[in-house]
């Protein structure tokens, strides 16, 4: 089965083939053999746009970690870094300007607080127990949401970035993080610093 494929074409999506595939229903019988109902299998395809947050997911590929921030003077906030990127500033909703701040993760990232949990909800590919972490940098207002793949998670604990930059799936999860000090060598398969 071949899923649809996209393009754009002078702005705008072009979409080709098909993008949702329904398999036969099948009952589902209980233990005595009493139709109970039936399973009604569907697949698809789901189009996500980035739009003006497309920057950010292509440079986690290339091992780059990108903020932005609000340059606006007359802004109350001017100067205020996030991570995750924002493409306008929250306050005077003007367009904010993108940074590579990669230097700064590696530099200054540490564990402001996590979660350890052995569930994560349908479709989760992360190995279990998953290490969730909110990473905090210096100079940056907000705290960004990654996983903790090498290591025991603390708080204060500093930590680097790793990129999935041997294919890339162009999502959050071509980002996250390990103690600072792990070797290269003990990365999980595809990350690389």
């Amino acid at each position: 089965m071949k899923t649809g494929e996209v393009k754009v074409k002078k702005n705008a999506y072009v979409l080709k083939g098909k993008f949702h595939y329904a398999d036969p229903n099948k009952p589902i019988r209980d233990e005595k053999g009493k139709l109970c109902g039936v399973t009604n299998p569907r697949q698809m395809t789901h189009i996500h746009s980035y739009g003006g947050e497309a920057p950010f997911f292509a440079a986690l590929g290339q091992g780059k970690l990108l903020a932005s921030r609000c340059d606006n003077p007359e802004c109350e906030f001017t100067g205020t870094i996030y991570l995750p990127f924002r493409i306008y500033c929250p306050d005077c909703l003007r367009r904010n300007k993108v940074l590579d701040v990669t230097r700064l993760a590696r530099q200054t990232a540490k564990i402001h607080t996590f979660v350890v949990t052995s569930r994560a909800g349908a479709f989760n590919a992360l190995k279990t127990p998953i290490k969730f972490i909110d990473v905090e940098f210096e100079g940056v207002a907000t705290f960004l949401k990654s996983v903790l793949m090498k290591g025991e998670p603390a708080i204060d604990q500093r930590v680097v970035p790793i990129f999935r930059k041997k294919n890339p799936t162009y999502t959050i999860m071509d980002l996250a993080f390990v103690e600072e000090g792990t070797p290269k060598k003990k990365l999980p398969t595809g990350f690389s610093y």
